[in-house]
């Protein structure tokens, strides 16, 4: 099964699947520990950034996605 990720309603970027890792920016890799399901913030405000520690729930921190199609690619 692919990699699966949701961008949750006023929310963290929840990842889910057995075949992922996750980098920095230096191009270190994260230890998940084994996880198959991690979450990573969106509203900035997280004190374990990349990852989510709900700190969105008293920010006020509000975004609602709807999926949509992108343009074509540019040749």
């Amino acid at each position: 099964m692919p990699t699966k990720i949701t961008v949750t309603k006023n929310g963290s970027y929840r990842i889910e699947g057995e075949d992922y890792e996750l980098f920095d920016a230096n191009g270190s890799k994260f230890d998940l520990a084994g996880r198959t399901i991690i979450t990573l913030c969106r509203c900035g405000k997280s004190n374990k950034k990349p990852f989510c520690d709900a700190s969105h729930k008293t920010c006020g921190f509000e975004s609602e996605v709807t999926a949509y199609a992108l343009e074509p690619k540019k040749q």
